[in-house]
């Protein structure tokens, strides 16, 4: 193990910033929309189409809609994390 070879971490970086940066540079005019509001759009338009039930609730704004989304994002992060580590920390023993 001692003669492995790694990619030194200014190269990592500069290839992470490439795959954000390079997309929004070329792509210029396109929008970068999600498959859930693609959906939403090909749904809306079936002439037959007819939802199931209704919402008993919906978000006041966009703003508070992101807010819940991420929050939920961060809840699950935590909870994968934690037992990586936790499982990380066992093996470790």
């Amino acid at each position: 193990m001692e003669n492995e070879k790694t990619i030194p971490n200014w190269i990592m970086w500069l290839i992470v910033l490439a795959i954000v940066v390079i997309p929004y540079t070329f792509l210029t005019g396109t929008e970068f929309e999600g498959n859930d509001a693609i959906a939403v759009d090909v749904i809306s338009e079936s002439l037959d189409y007819q939802p199931w039930f209704e919402f008993f609730w919906s978000p006041p704004s966009p703003e508070v809609e992101s807010l819940l989304f991420v929050t939920q994002a961060v809840i699950g992060s935590a909870i994968i994390f934690y037992v990586l580590g936790y499982w990380r920390g066992s093996r470790a023993k």
